[in-house]
C-alpha cells in the first residue's frame, strides 16, 4: 500500500490507523506550500486534489471516513472497529461521518472559504463563525456522542484517532480543550500511545 500525506492535515487519522493496524505500507508525503497536491502526477491518484489517498493496490481509497473502515477492515487482528456488532459499527461510522460532514467543513471555513463564495465579506464572516461552530461542535460530541474513556466505550477504535486529529485543531481555532474534560483527557491518552509518538515528528507536533 502506498499512503499520501501532508502535515498539518486530517490525514494524520489515517496514518494513526495505519500505525495502529501494524500494516506495510509506503509513506508518501506531498509538499502543499509548492501545490503537489494540485500536480499532474497527482491528481492522477487523487482527482480531488487532497490528501489523505491509499492505493491499496487494488485501487485508491480517499476521505477519511472511507480509509479508516478499510483499515479496519483489511487488518481485524488490530481490532480498530467493532466488526462483529452491526449497531456499534454503524455508530462508528455516525460518529466519524460527522467528524467529516460537518466538524472538517466547520475548521475549513477559517481556510477554505473561497469553496463556497467569492465575496470577501462573506469569507470574513465565515472565518469569525468558526470559534463558534467548532465548540458547538465538540460541545456536542462532549455530552452526546464520547462514550468513554474512548469514544465507543471500553474499546479503542479508529474514530479515536480521528478526533484527536481534529482536536488538535481547537487552539489555532480560539476554542479550550479545557472546556471539554472528557476530550482534553482523551487527547492526553492518545499523545501516550506509541502510535501517535511514531507520527508527531513527521506531523511537526513533537
Amino acid at each position: 500500500m502506498i499512503f499520501y500525506y501532508a502535515p498539518k492535515t486530517v490525514s494524520l487519522a489515517s496514518h494513526i490507523a495505519l500505525e495502529e493496524a501494524s500494516a506495510k505500507y509506503e509513506p508518501k508525503k506531498l509538499d502543499f506550500f509548492a501545490t503537489e497536491q494540485r500536480s499532474d502526477e497527482y491528481l492522477q491518484i487523487n482527482p480531488k486534489g487532497r490528501v489523505p489517498a491509499l492505493d491499496t493496490g487494488e485501487g485508491i481509497i480517499s476521505e477519511t471516513p472511507a480509509i479508516l473502515t478499510y483499515i479496519a477492515q483489511t487488518f481485524p487482528s488490530a481490532n480498530l472497529a467493532p466488526l462483529n456488532d452491526p449497531f456499534r459499527f454503524a455508530k462508528m461510522q455516525e460518529f466519524n461521518a460527522y467528524l467529516a460532514s460537518t466538524v472538517h467543513v466547520n475548521h475549513a471555513h477559517k481556510f477554505r472559504g473561497t469553496r463556497w463564495t467569492d465575496d470577501e465579506s462573506a469569507i470574513e464572516t465565515m472565518k469569525a463563525k468558526v470559534p463558534q461552530t467548532m465548540h458547538d461542535s465538540f460541545e456536542l460530541i462532549e455530552n452526546n456522542m464520547f462514550a468513554g474513556p474512548w469514544v465507543l466505550g471500553e474499546n479503542y477504535s479508529v474514530c479515536d484517532g480521528y478526533v484527536f486529529c481534529i482536536s488538535l485543531w481547537l487552539k489555532g481555532d480560539s476554542v479550550d480543550i479545557n472546556d471539554f474534560p472528557k476530550i482534553a483527557k482523551h487527547n492526553t491518552r492518545m499523545l501516550g500511545r506509541a502510535s501517535v509518538q511514531s507520527l508527531l515528528p513527521i506531523y511537526g507536533l513533537s
